[in-house]
């Protein structure tokens, strides 16, 4: 009887596919880098998280979070907010924070991209995320702008939306919104408009690091040539739809130069004289030059500006990135777009009478001042049967009719008047909150963290609302509550636990 052959194990496969990637890789590497490659994948990828800065001020964070878990701590070396964490016992995933958004766990690699862009020009930008989902570079794009810009989030894929609604929510967002649309349609439908368009691609994922996100899996010569054809069509459409002088990020976690180097080199070609491949040495610590050749085809020498972030360089997965400034108009038409209208979808934008009603119950009730926030960030109140939203100005001006798929923030709903807060509003604005919140003594902490309610509880003061801000002794904020007789309701959504 013949012995069943044994199937590979997934780490024998993943080491098979290293090599073969590897290879590949090797005579673009000198005998010395290749060795520091090799070696440098043998450690594992240290995990790291990017602080909100919409929330927290980073440094503080930082401090909070060694002193509350422990945790070793070091700062990525090209992004302000982002940090490598060694975490002990406390993972970085469960902790109340991370479910309440103050900070994104991300690849320290992702967070280049979005850093590379220069936000000087323009106090509210326009900015495009062409392929969005899941969303953290989205955030990232939303807290370097300050909220204060407008970002598109659109995805081709709707089955991804859901985490980019999700991760936007979570991060308490205001002026962005979120689309459905393959990427390659925006630059015939709103040529020259946007300011900066940041183009993550769909790519092989050869970053030669294994991750749950950016598995390493073979690819073939077909598959390889059919992502390439994407991606030149992807930053065409990219190139498109941003105006003169305005800024493009392309970006890839693969090392492959077809769908690095040679996907620029492309465009080029097509677009002669159009766009500028940016110099960026300087946000980087150390050189990362991209590649002027690959098999003997020689690329532009400006490649040579671009970010070719290999793993032993910084200890990251490997990654590539680079930014192009346009330079000369296409000349393009815009084109018909799938057609939208608010007020048919139930939105309406509240008068000035219930405006100032709104106003003064948010400011009576949580010593909130809704108008000043409303004048900073350049946002309008729209009200949708019983909802309360914030939608952004920038987008109702310049994508009156585009369909989207969310825009904006439910800050919550009024009824009669009473108005009852949103999480997403709790976690963003919470601790600016001057009343309507409690602080929750110790002892019910462990279960309110587990999204218990806590019964036979009484609060020392009346409180000024219904729902409430829950803090803990030392200030983190730990979403909404809801008195009740002897018993504090736990109103954290189910989906962070």
């Amino acid at each position: 009887m013949s012995k069943k052959k044994k199937s590979a194990t997934p780490q024998t496969v993943n080491i098979s596919i290293l090599e073969s990637a590897l290879q590949r890789y090797q005579p673009l590497l000198s005998f010395s880098e290749y060795g520091q490659l090799v070696a440098e994948l043998q450690k594992p990828l240290i995990p790291a998280i990017r602080i909100n800065t919409l929330k927290n001020d980073p440094i503080r964070m930082v401090e909070s979070l060694r002193a509350m878990y422990g945790w070793e701590m070091e700062p990525v070396p090209f992004c302000p907010a982002g940090f490598r964490v060694q975490p002990n016992q406390n993972s970085i995933s469960t902790t109340i924070e991370h479910r309440m958004g103050s900070y994104y766990i991300q690849d320290s690699a992702s967070m280049l991209p979005a850093e590379l862009f220069d936000f000087s020009g323009s106090e509210q930008p326009i900015i495009l995320d062409l392929a969005a989902s899941p969303g953290g570079k989205t955030t990232h794009l939303i807290d370097l702008s300050g909220d204060k810009g407008l970002v598109v989030a659109n995805d081709s894929s709707r089955t991804r939306l859901k985490a980019l609604q999700t991760v936007l929510q979570k991060w308490g967002a205001l002026n962005q919104a979120v689309t459905c649309y393959p990427g390659e349609r925006f630059g015939d439908w709103f040529p020259e408009i946007f300011d900066l368009v940041l183009l993550d691609a769909p790519c092989s994922m050869q970053g030669l690091r294994s991750s749950e996100s950016h598995p390493i899996r073979p690819i073939t010569d077909h598959e390889r040539q059919r992502l390439v054809q994407r991606q030149q069509l992807l930053l065409e459409s990219a190139l498109k739809t941003t105006r003169v002088g305005g800024q493009v990020v392309y970006a890839t976690c693969t090392l492959a130069p077809e769908e690095d180097e040679g996907v620029i080199a492309a465009l080029l070609q097509q677009y002669p004289k159009t766009f500028e491949v940016t110099d960026i040495y300087k946000k980087l610590p150390l050189s990362a030059p991209g590649l002027t050749s690959y098999n003997s085809i020689p690329y532009p020498q400006e490649l040579s500006n671009t970010l070719r972030l290999w793993p032993h360089l910084l200890h990251t997965a490997g990654f590539f990135s680079a930014r192009l400034t346009k330079t000369t108009s296409f000349h393009e038409t815009s084109k018909p777009y799938p057609q939208f209208d608010l007020y048919q979808a139930g939105f309406n934008r509240v008068n000035s009478k219930k405006y100032q009603e709104f106003v003064t119950i948010i400011q009576s009730v949580y010593g909130f001042n809704l108008d000043k926030l409303i004048n900073e960030l350049d946002l309008s109140l729209w009200s949708r049967d019983t909802d309360l939203c914030l939608l952004p100005e920038l987008l109702i001006n310049n994508f009156p009719s585009l369909r989207l798929t969310s825009l904006g923030m439910l800050i919550g709903k009024a009824t009669g008047n009473e108005f009852l807060p949103s999480h997403e509003f709790v976690a963003r604005f919470g601790q600016e909150f001057e009343s309507g919140k409690i602080m929750l003594e110790n002892e019910f902490l462990p279960a309110w963290l587990r999204g218990e309610d806590i019964r036979g509880y009484s609060i020392k003061q009346p409180a000024s609302a219904r729902i409430v801000a829950v803090m803990d002794q030392i200030g983190r904020n730990l979403g909404r509550g809801n008195i009740l007789t002897n018993q504090l309701k736990n109103l954290l959504p189910n989906q962070i636990f």
